[in-house]
């Protein structure tokens, strides 16, 4: 069940919200009605809500690249008891991906209410037990507990570097293909998956010169059911200090991809060191400068989290110290899709973990049938 454009004058009142539906937000929301919550129902209390600042289903999937296909993203993990139906891996995953999550919202009757934007999360009071209120551009809700699951997308980091460069520039946020760049020299700045992207697809029409900040790291072996839980191990202890999250892809390194091996194909990864500065036509290393067309920064993001900055819930170190995925200063927040569960994997055990732990923070629901549509 998908409401658009709902309002609110007092605040509604939910046992739990869930703020983003994408992968993280849908899998604790499936989660949440199967433990016995109720879909929330315009006008009763209790129950749980998804409130998403996107106007249809897809999360950040729905503003990818129409270039990126399904058989070049770097992985992609089936939402709790929805196998992702078989596909063309020719076909954008921006539409994919999106009509998955539609079907699935769907099916297990989600109360998700869009276009939402949540803009602050405070306490109620100062005490440990008191409501949350979720204030947003339609209203405001309260709500016994919170699962954050806003992702990244919409927080692309760009380094600074001096200097100043006079040509097109954008971050990979931003990136819609290669056809722009047909005949062009480009700059691409970054060390993961969506760099390699970038160069497997603008290699094939134009020059590309790329830079990295450190040596971008390899993995040649398989990605084993082992290896992967210790590249989580490495996320989640960051995570636990409180210490600016890492993302999961950024610590398992480039494997045999698809892009990767086209990028390979195309001459495209000669790596340099990062420039010194930026120039007016291109950047520099010491006293050579390389002109360039354009520069696309697939320099990761940052994740989406200013809302609750109400709560205090920053460590010392700058990030959110997490408890599995509570919040260690607040057990009424969890956050899900961030630092070792920003995966399509990661994201679904979070879901699941974060309601088992809310569980035993509000008590066992009783199970009520979902409502009808409004």
């Amino acid at each position: 069940m998908t409401v658009y454009g709902a309002t609110n004058t007092a605040p509604q009142r939910v046992d739990v919200l869930v703020v983003g539906a994408g992968q993280a937000g849908l899998s604790a929301a499936y989660h949440l009605h199967r433990r016995g919550f109720a879909p929330w129902r315009a006008g009763a209390d209790g129950g749980f809500v998804v409130l998403d600042a996107n106007a249809e289903p897809g999360g950040a999937w729905a503003h990818r690249s129409p270039s990126l296909r399904m058989a070049t993203v770097h992985g992609f993990h089936d939402l709790p008891d929805a196998e992702l139906p078989p596909v063309d891996p020719e076909a954008p995953a921006r539409e994919v991906v999106p009509g998955y999550f539609t079907a699935y919202e769907a099916r297990h009757a989600l109360p998700v209410v869009r276009p939402v934007e949540v803009r602050a999360v405070r306490a109620e009071s100062e005490r440990p037990d008191s409501r949350l209120l979720v204030e947003t551009d339609r209203g405001t809700w309260s709500t016994r507990a919170l699962i954050n699951a806003t992702g990244t997308w919409t927080r692309p980091f760009l380094p600074h570097y001096p200097g100043h460069f006079a040509g097109r520039q954008l971050h990979y946020a931003e990136y819609r293909g290669a056809e722009e760049f047909t005949g062009k020299r480009v700059l691409v700045v970054g060390g993961g998956a969506s760099a390699i992207q970038v160069l497997s697809e603008v290699a094939a029409v134009g020059t590309t010169v790329w830079a990295t900040r450190s040596e971008p790291v390899y993995h040649e072996g398989p990605f084993t059911p082992e290896y992967g839980r210790a590249v989580v191990a490495k996320v989640e202890e960051r995570v636990r200090q409180g210490l600016p999250v890492r993302s999961v892809v950024s610590v398992t390194g480039l494997g045999p991809s698809v892009a990767y091996r086209r990028a390979e194909e195309l001459g495209a990864l000669h790596r340099r060191p990062m420039f010194d500065r930026l120039t007016e036509h291109g950047a520099a290393w010491g006293d050579e400068e390389t002109t360039v067309d354009a520069i696309v920064w697939a320099t990761g993001f940052r994740p989406e989290v200013g809302h609750l900055a109400p709560l205090g819930l920053r460590s010392p170190g700058g990030g959110i110290a997490l408890t599995g995925t509570r919040a260690t200063a607040d057990p009424r927040v969890h956050l899900v899709g961030y630092g070792p569960s920003a995966s399509t994997v990661g994201a679904n055990r979070a879901g699941r973990a974060a309601v088992n732990d809310l569980v035993a923070l509000l008590g066992d629901p009783e199970r009520q049938p979902a409502p009808t549509a409004v």
